[in-house]
């Protein structure tokens, strides 16, 4: 079922154009910045969702559009190509942009220049880089967006957020180098840089020229590991997460996720033989062990929300990263299904945290005194002079009560407890990994299943802990009444709003899980990806003769 032409490109094109229109406004004028902004982001949503629903009918193959652009037939044609994955991937996005971006309307975009336009091309970047179909214009949509993320984890300025802002800046230009490299070496060997055309040329390349392309799929995973927070490649992401504007550190664990998601194409696509792309499934299970285990120790000794925040986004990317080498091992399309689902749910609740923390820290109550030590260490007294500007919106009474409810759900969500999705999604990973072909196969489990199982078990036990005891801190210690958390209604409605998807996704777990089923089978079966987009043609205009006298034309 094929897909309207136009509407495949409007993910990239809307965020694009909307922030190129905002660099002619002054930043006094903040206001038709915030419309442009709502406008456009409202409309990537509803394009999002629609494209979710052609996806979603799209047919056993998943791909349900290739988008040419130039009109040049593939493999030469820039390509954006929409499957399930990819919709499931722009709605995440939109959807935490909306809310990251109402947050932002209260106070944080007051706090630098061109945050409206920096946050349109991070949108254009991610989105740019779920859609495209060959690996030149992926570095070229990864560039955009970390361009912008630079700006944005700047915004708001501080020592602390210049020095891990430096510190973030400096290990992504080595990624993207690494990047580079990478991309010419595998289109020195190939003469293509085409994900569908590399799938069918990798098998039958000369056995000689598979040590260079093994030598290039390497480097090209190092990249993306490190944007995807491997240990240990991960030590820049909780200070640069500790440290960005709360609205950014919600946008931002997304970032990490994009890895993921070109890891998990890349393993679809070429496999994860070391024989064939250098990146090794044994590799990825053993780097995404070591790095639930890093996160759950960064977890457990975290003496700050922030912190701890920052942890929790690597204790997910290590476990869809041990999810994904065990797809590679044999582990099953219900493996990928279950590591989907805990993506989404996962994703929306540290994205919640990000924006609770800020309210609750706010004012520096309770919480800050009890640990000013640590957060004297980490800079927070940098940004004191800023907490005295005005919200934008009514103040809310008892937001410490909407708060705490709204907390207990992301730590119930985090730490995967029932009866939410995040317990759910953590089953539904254990289930695949005990039974990789469906429930009442036969055989032994795997070793690696135990493993996964004890990690899962003990990361989710530190989670709880470390959310317990910090949340005891935060809302149950004494509060002085002059220190009381002020929000406005435009702050407190996105935090909801994403706990809200998250119990959604509870209640209609079953169709949800459809979805990522699906989108699991087609992940399997690459060969339908690659004859779709291979088999694409580009669009022939008829031409109409003049009409005769007598009235009839002649289409040529």
């Amino acid at each position: 079922m094929p897909a309207p032409e136009h509407l495949i490109i409007a993910p990239v094109l809307i965020p694009l154009i909307a922030g190129a229109l905002m660099l002619f406004y002054e930043d006094r004028q903040r206001r038709a910045k915030r419309v442009i902004s709502f406008i456009a982001v409202a409309a990537l949503v509803v394009v999002a969702h629609d494209l979710l629903n052609l996806a979603r009918r799209g047919g056993e193959a998943g791909t349900v559009g290739v988008y040419l652009l130039g009109n040049w037939p593939p493999p030469f044609a820039i390509v954006l190509v929409l499957d399930r994955l990819a919709a499931m991937m722009l709605l995440l996005t939109a959807v935490l942009g909306l809310g990251a971006l109402i947050f932002a309307s209260a106070r944080w975009d007051r706090r630098g220049q061109h945050f409206h336009s920096l946050f349109m091309f991070i949108l254009t970047g991610l989105n740019g880089a779920f859609l495209t179909g060959d690996l030149f214009n992926l570095f070229v949509f990864f560039e955009v967006m970390l361009a912008a993320s630079y700006g944005l984890a700047l915004h708001g300025s501080g020592a602390l957020r210049v020095r891990a802002s430096l510190h973030y800046i400096a290990i992504n230009l080595a990624a993207s180098l690494l990047f580079l490299i990478g991309v010419s070496l595998i289109y020195g060997v190939t003469g293509t840089l085409n994900m569908a055309d590399l799938a069918a040329q990798i098998p039958t390349l000369p056995a000689e020229q598979k040590p260079l392309l093994k030598a290039a799929a390497a480097i090209l995973g190092i990249a993306f590991l490190v944007k995807a927070a491997m240990w240990p490649l991960c030590f820049w992401l909780p200070i640069t997460y500790l440290a960005a504007a709360p609205p950014v550190a919600a946008m931002f664990a997304m970032l990490s996720k994009v890895g993921v998601y070109v890891i998990l194409r890349m393993t679809s696509l070429f496999g994860t033989g070391v024989g064939e792309t250098g990146i090794g499934a044994e590799i990825l299970v053993a780097g995404g062990f070591a790095t639930v285990a890093f996160g759950t120790f960064g977890v457990l000794a975290s003496q700050g929300l922030g912190r701890l925040a920052g942890s929790t986004v690597l204790v997910s990317s290590g476990t869809l990263l041990a999810v994904i080498g065990l797809f590679g091992l044999g582990g099953g399309s219900h493996l990928v299904a279950a590591g989907l689902y805990y993506l989404v749910s996962s994703t929306l609740a540290i994205s919640a945290l990000f924006l609770i923390i800020e309210l609750v820290e706010r004012d520096e109550g309770s919480f800050a005194t009890v640990f000013a030590v640590t957060a004297e260490l980490y800079g927070f007294s940098e940004d004191a002079a800023d907490e005295d500007e005005p919200l934008v919106g009514p103040v809310l009474p008892g937001v410490f009560t909407v708060l705490s409810v709204c907390y207990a759900c992301v730590a119930l969500l985090i730490a995967g407890l029932p009866p939410l999705a995040g317990f759910m999604a953590k089953f539904a990973i254990l289930s695949a990994a005990f039974n990789p072909e469906g429930i009442g196969t036969d055989g032994p489990p795997s070793p690696l299943a135990f493993a996964l199982t004890g990690l899962l078990l003990v990361s989710g036990l530190a989670a709880m802990i470390a959310l317990v005891r910090t949340g005891i801190q935060t809302f149950w210690g004494p509060v002085d009444e002059e220190d009381r958390t002020r929000a406005a209604l435009v702050e407190l409605v996105p935090v909801i709003g994403l706990i809200a998807i998250t119990l959604y996704m509870t209640v209609q777990a079953n169709s949800v899980m459809r979805y990522m089923e699906a989108t699991a089978r087609s992940l399997s079966e690459p060969h339908l990806y690659v004859e779709t987009v291979l088999g694409a043609r580009p669009y022939v205009i008829e031409e109409t003769a003049p009409v005769d006298a007598g009235g009839e034309g002649e289409a040529r």
